[in-house]
């Protein structure tokens, strides 16, 4: 990979309606836009995507995703409701990307700078796989919810043929870092450690605190995590509207996890 301005950088962000714990949130509304249309849009603004995709399902549940997507002009793609790793590698390479950022539906503040970030650290050290943060038990130095996830497509593919654990297969890149020396990877850490901070929106205290936050902000969706940083430390009552959550392990599976390697899917641009 010499000549970084050939790659297709294409960003698949996943959403789904049939959240556990906050069923329907990637279309709630969040200051005048659903959730979904804040991500899409802050990952836009990255300046090394070249495209963003929404990968939702092929369950009949995800029809207002798609709706949402037609009405926006929002390339997609569906496939598999569990399997994401074959929903992530199928909407790959479908829209022919050399390098595939990972962001999630129910992270609305993205900062479309760390996403750059990102994928520039991938390019210099010659990775395979970067991140702005591991799941625990690793540690993270950046908020939850600005988290980016960067890999090669040669190495999604290799991950799509081999990993075979439900996890690998529902959290999509795991088997890329899991296994230290499997991979060439780079993990980028924040000037201090603001890990316990919490911008994710996966359950009602979550979303409400977001909310509240980007009210804070003047309702604009062009502030900078560093911006938002400033005013939720400013309103310490904001941390604790969503104090009690707890985050996922990397390790949770969905309950109806399926295994099968299904690699259905369908998408417009």
């Amino acid at each position: 990979m010499s000549d970084e301005a050939a790659f297709n950088v294409v960003a698949i962000l996943q959403a789904r309606m049939s959240s556990s714990r906050l069923p329907g949130k990637v279309l709630m509304d969040l200051v005048g836009r659903p959730i979904l249309v804040w991500g899409v849009e802050r990952t836009r603004r990255a300046r090394r995507v070249n495209q963003v995709v929404v990968a939702t399902t092929v369950d009949p549940a995800d029809e207002p995703i798609v709706f949402l997507c037609q009405e926006r002009g929002y390339p997609w793609w569906r496939g598999h409701p569990y399997d994401v790793l074959d929903r992530f590698y199928q909407a790959a390479r479908h829209f022919k990307a050399d390098i595939v950022v990972r962001v999630t539906a129910d992270c609305p503040l993205i900062d479309p700078g760390l996403i750059d970030a990102t994928v520039e650290a991938l390019l210099r050290e010659k990775a395979d796989f970067a991140a702005n943060r591991l799941p625990p038990p690793w540690q993270r130095t950046y908020p939850i919810g600005l988290d980016v996830e960067v890999c090669t497509f040669a190495v999604l593919e290799r991950a799509w043929r081999e990993a075979q654990a439900p996890h690998h297969r529902e959290h999509v890149m795991p088997y890329l870092y899991e296994v230290p020396g499997r991979f060439r990877t780079v993990v980028l850490d924040a000037d201090a450690d603001y890990g316990q901070v919490r911008w994710t929106v996966d359950t009602p205290q979550d979303l409400e605190a977001v909310r509240q936050l980007v009210i804070l902000l003047g309702g604009r969706d062009d502030f900078t995590w560093r911006e938002a940083l400033a005013v939720w430390q400013a309103h310490p009552e904001l941390a604790a509207l969503n104090a009690r959550v707890n985050h996922h392990s990397y390790k949770d599976v969905d309950a109806r996890f399926n295994s099968g390697r299904a690699s259905q899917g369908d998408n417009s641009l």
